[in-house]
């Protein structure tokens, strides 16, 4: 029962796309992750998706519009719903996910990331 300061863990690392876990809730992961330029259309067909903007500006794209998430809001995507976020500058993200939350959902790729570390 440590209290996890959001800042220092954020300031531990410098990579896009590669999430980092902070914390574990019942099944769920609370992870962190800086993200800058375009990540790959794709859609999680069991999972939520929760983007808790820290700082910056982040741009979801879906196939019928884009909607912008500025810091201290909060988007939560559907399951089964086509995404893919856009970071026009360096944008730094809460994301609160179940475990077996792939970070490209349906497709792999370059940007799949599949053994997280935890800071």
């Amino acid at each position: 029962m440590n209290k996890i300061n959001v800042s220092k863990k954020l300031a531990l690392f410098k990579d896009y796309w590669k999430p980092k876990i902070i914390g574990q809730l019942n099944q769920q992961y609370v992870k962190l992750v800086k993200l800058k330029g375009e990540f790959i259309w794709h859609k999680h067909d069991n999972e939520d998706e929760l983007f808790l903007v820290v700082k910056g500006k982040l741009k979801i794209a879906f196939r019928d519009k884009t909607v912008s998430i500025d810091e201290n809001e909060l988007i939560i995507i559907p399951k089964g719903v086509e995404h893919k976020p856009i970071a026009e500058k360096e944008v730094s993200v809460l994301l609160f996910e179940p475990k077996s939350t792939l970070n490209t959902g349906n497709q792999k790729d370059n940007f799949t990331k599949q053994n997280l570390d935890w800071i």
